[in-house]
């Protein structure tokens, strides 16, 4: 129900204020593929991007471990095709599998030449680092915030490029599409068509319509429709929810990921990751009695998929009535873990927690959500002019369970090939004439009033 103390947001007045933006190419949402779309497309004209939050709040800017990628000569893409179907349970699309592994090392070599910093060695090889369900170390990091990292280095070059605007604190409501007009306005073809978006401007309530020739929805995950989630408080589902409105296909939406580590503190939003790496670099799963349990599960131990983890933690925690499990990392130089896992040592400390010879209490928290928008192999939704790149799309590379550290790397290979063809479409594109204001007849306040 509406909040009768704030601002009436939907009123009549503030429709016939509503004012109309036009811009060549528009990005929601600035992680990663959102970043990196508008990069790419900005040599060919105005680009916008809007994010709900601040531009730096996202997904990305959580995401601990890394990159995956074949940076190595004694690491292959069939291995890393093959862990990555593997992982999936029979449901990838080997296809996109092969894509996108095959085109990681050019994706990876080009953000490093944007500005993310990478760890390395005393000889300045990469210092890869290896997780679950991955037959070779090949996980770029930096330190154990990653995200934090490539965050920083894309909003540093879109900041100096001069055809990129990033407006914050603006919530995108809806597509505009023929559902919105009547009729197949400006359309070649029969089918849906995205003409642009309507806005939220969340600081006044203002409206604003916005015209782009050419979309990109990188909204991220759903991870809050979960009690418990590592996933920052923006991630709510929206742009998938934008596009199922909208009549366009998502698809594989009952696959979500839990992340098997996530800090035992209950009532912290969100969850605080306890990175994979940390058991890629020697730190065991034990239940309440000291046992290491996951060789019962599975031969790979702690570095199985995600997925065997998590069910692996829920059976024991089933068995023993107990709240959480633990990750051992007493046995493990300490002095180089806190060089290795700086945050998560911080945060270990600030909790009580004293890694040297104490247990980290750990439970399954939700983490990634596999489905969403269905797109081609060019980032191309079932709704022309409407791209999809990031958590917020279903490619068919992460199947069932997403292999970890793919999701960056997904989303930088994504974001690249929908540039490609959005700069072919908007190129013969023109802008929809006569489009109406919102029309928020029967909206409410979506948040229940206690």
């Amino acid at each position: 129900m509406s909040n009768p103390s704030g601002p009436d947001l939907f009123s009549a007045k503030i429709h016939k204020m509503q004012q109309e933006i036009r811009t060549d190419f528009l990005v929601i949402g600035s992680g990663i593929a959102g970043l990196t779309f508008a990069l790419k497309v900005a040599p060919y004209g105005k680009v916008l991007v809007l994010t709900k939050s601040t531009e730096e709040e996202t997904n990305t800017k959580y995401a601990q471990g890394g990159i995956a990628a074949v940076m190595v000569e004694s690491d292959s893409y069939e291995k890393h095709i093959r862990d990555t179907l593997v992982a999936g349970d029979g449901a990838c699309n080997e296809e996109v599998v092969r894509m996108v592994i095959t085109e990681s090392t050019e994706r990876v070599k080009e953000l490093i030449a944007w500005g993310a910093e990478f760890d390395r060695d005393e000889k300045g090889r990469f210092d890869l680092a290896r997780e679950g369900g991955h037959s070779e170390h090949r996980i770029l990091h930096h330190k154990d915030n990653t995200g934090f990292e490539i965050e920083r280095a894309l909003l540093m070059q879109v900041h100096s490029h001069p055809n990129i605007t990033v407006s914050n604190h603006y919530f995108v409501l809806d597509l505009i599409t023929q559902h919105h007009l009547g009729a197949y306005v400006n359309s070649k073809t029969p089918g849906i068509e995205c003409f642009g978006v309507y806005v939220l401007d969340t600081r006044n309530g203002k409206l604003f319509t916005v015209l782009a020739k050419a979309t990109c929805m990188s909204t991220g995950g759903a991870g809050n429709i979960y009690e418990s989630t590592t996933n920052p408080v923006i991630a709510t589902g929206d742009g998938v929810a934008m596009v199922y409105r909208a009549k366009g296909k998502v698809a594989d939406m009952e696959f979500v990921q839990f992340h098997p580590t996530a800090f035992y503190q209950p009532g912290q939003q969100p969850a605080f990751l306890i990175s994979e790496a940390v058991r890629g670099y020697g730190a065991i799963l034990r239940n309440a009695a000291g046992e290491a349990f996951m060789t019962r599960y599975d031969s790979r131990g702690d570095l199985a998929p995600r997925d065997i983890v998590a069910r692996a933690i829920d059976n024991e925690l089933k068995q023993s009535g107990r709240a959480c499990v633990y990750l051992d990392a007493r046995h493990l130089n300490l002095q180089d873990f806190t060089a290795h896992f700086p945050n998560i040592h911080r945060h270990c400390l600030q909790a009580g927690i004293d890694v040297s010879y104490e247990m980290i209490p750990v439970v399954p928290s939700a983490h990634y959500t596999c489905g969403g928008i269905q797109v081609d192999l060019h980032g191309q939704s079932s709704i022309r002019a409407l791209y999809a790149a990031g958590e917020c799309a279903c490619t068919g590379l992460h199947g069932a369970n997403r292999l970890a550290s793919n999701s960056l790397l997904e989303a930088l290979v994504y974001a690249h090939r929908a540039s490609l063809h959005a700069v072919q479409y908007a190129a013969q594109a023109s802008f929809c004439e006569g489009i109406p204001a919102w029309n928020a007849e029967g909206t409410s306040h979506p948040e229940e009033m206690v």
